[in-house]
């Protein structure tokens, strides 16, 4: 599968604001955007010029993109998914992408970043309702238990992201267990609980060209 290879802090500078890929490290001062607060490359420091409709839409749907961490044709197949479901298709977007297990593992304070999320399930450290699940994509439901594998609780780098966790807060949708190191999806949030700063409706327009 391809990946991205580069540094991860130029896309939050490329989007402009915070994609906390690194942890701890993205509420410090080393933070790239605290640093350089201007787009990567050469002519990062230069005057932007105004994007055109179809620039603000891209950008949108590459930002959200970027948040959830997902690839083009992941995005893609994910929004047309939504587009089936009854409702709007920009909040069953945000549902669907919210519904992810590595979303879900970041967002319980079990991974520092979604990507590391998706590292940890690839490498079978988690239960979902006293099964092994390794796929990263798999959409939880209310009700599903998410736990640690007895062998991983041990792990430094799972203990270290759960009390980085506490300065970010467990959404008011997720339950978390810190010492037994279980967490329980109690629904999947509504649009007006979801706090990043998404426009979901450009993302609509920019699929309906």
């Amino acid at each position: 599968m391809a990946r991205y290879t580069d540094s991860v802090c130029r896309m939050c500078r490329r989007e402009g604001l915070k994609l906390f890929f690194k942890g701890d490290r993205c509420y410090s001062d080393k933070c790239a955007i605290e640093r350089r607060e201007y787009a990567p490359g050469q002519h990062g420091q230069e005057r932007r010029t105004k994007l055109s409709e179809y620039g603000v839409q891209l950008r949108e749907k590459q930002k959200v993109r970027r948040i959830y961490g997902l690839l083009e044709r992941q995005f893609q197949h994910t929004f047309f998914r939504a587009e089936r479901l009854k409702g709007q298709t920009g909040q069953n977007l945000i549902a669907l992408l919210e519904a992810r297990f590595d979303n879900m593992l970041y967002r319980l304070g079990f991974a520092n970043s979604r990507s590391e999320a998706r590292m940890l399930i690839t490498q079978n450290h988690f239960l979902v309702n006293d099964k092994r699940l390794n796929i990263a994509s798999a959409r939880l439901k209310p009700g599903d238990v998410v736990s640690v594998r007895e062998k991983s609780k041990k792990m430094t780098r799972i203990a270290g992201a759960l009390e980085a966790a506490e300065r970010r807060g467990i959404p008011e949708w997720l339950e978390l267990d810190r010492e037994k190191m279980l967490g329980k999806v109690k629904n999947i949030p509504e649009r007006e609980q979801i706090t990043l700063p998404i426009t979901e409706q450009l993302i609509v327009e920019y699929y309906s060209k």
